[in-house]
């Protein structure tokens, strides 16, 4: 059985060929190659966290794993990621483990890897400013996925703790070879924004609309429960709003529920899943396309795709 850390998984990982092997995941998904039971979550309310099991088998690749994953938001507190997680993979030929991973930076990287994925579809072909809300390491890896699929010349980076922002600022500055400028507000994030991308635990609205530009794509990560959201209702029942997947998005995201909850739209306003996107079901972002949405709450052939890209790529 192989063992990987965290560190010798950012070692093979590379943004690019992680945003293929997802978007890849996702047309195997169209085309029915997928095994995958819902994802089976356990809430430990007494230290406001949760434990979720995701299993997945990508037929067509012969990739097998298991996610486990827990998020709890007081952990920045403690100095520990509000995320981590880890990685069982099975041969599907016997059932036998074939490695056991760290999956805290895998996790980042697929989920910043959708986001991109998302945005080769969504995003204004001329895009070349981001914003971003949350400068935690999902922040990192959504900046670092929109400069990959677009021309990002500037990132804007928003947070509640200043400090975090700066760092923030500093540090992809250097990764990402763009301007990357810690904004004061919300609001001044977004205001030459073309790509905005949400990645908070904030169980609030963090993003208006009245903040966006007419022509704007808005990718949500964040938001996890179906009582919290990242997004008003103005910009999720205004737009043109695709999802991941209608299963976890109908029992998870708030940013969906609470419009629907609220009558401001319903499940019919949804335009698309991912996978209609990637396989050409469905076109994207057309000329008449003002704001679009993508809402995620991740699920499990992100990880068996991003696990598999690792292992062969360990392998030679």
């Amino acid at each position: 059985m192989i063992i990987l850390s965290d560190a010798d998984v950012e070692k093979l990982l590379d943004m690019g060929e992680a945003i293929d092997a997802v978007e890849e995941a996702f047309r195997e998904y169209a085309m029915g190659n997928v095994v995958m039971p819902a994802r089976s979550t356990i809430m430990v309310p007494r230290y406001n966290g949760s434990i979720s099991f995701m299993p997945s088998y990508l037929t067509g690749l012969d990739a097998q794993a298991t996610k486990i994953i827990s998020i709890y938001p007081d952990n920045r507190a403690r100095g520990l990621p509000t995320t981590a997680a880890w990685i069982v993979v099975n041969d599907p030929e016997t059932g036998m483990i074939e490695a056991f991973m760290d999956a805290t930076y895998l996790t980042a990287v697929r989920t910043g890897a959708v986001t991109g994925v998302a945005a080769r579809y969504l995003a204004p072909e001329d895009a070349g400013v981001a914003a971003v809300f949350g400068a935690g390491v999902q922040g990192r890896t959504q900046a670092w996925a929109a400069c990959t699929v677009r021309d990002i010349e500037t990132v804007y980076v928003f947070d509640l703790v200043e400090e975090a922002r700066d760092s923030f600022a500093e540090e992809m500055t250097e990764k990402l070879e763009v301007e990357v400028v810690a904004a004061g507000s919300g609001e001044e994030a977004c205001e030459d924004a073309d790509i905005v991308l949400t990645a908070t635990t904030s169980p609030k609205p963090v993003l208006r609309r009245e903040w966006l530009k007419d022509v704007v794509h808005v990718s949500a990560i964040g938001a996890f429960y179906p009582d919290w959201r990242e997004l008003d209702t103005a910009t999720v029942a205004g737009s043109k709003l695709v999802i991941d997947d209608y299963e976890g998005i109908m029992q998870e995201a708030g940013d969906v529920l609470i419009p629907i909850a609220e009558g401001a739209m319903t499940e019919d306003d949804i335009y698309a899943e991912l996978k209609e996107l990637v396989s050409g079901q469905k076109p994207g972002r057309t000329p008449e396309d003002g704001v679009t949405v993508f809402k995620s709450v991740g699920i499990a052939i992100q990880d068996s795709s991003v696990a598999n890209l690792v292992l062969r790529k360990l392998r030679g």
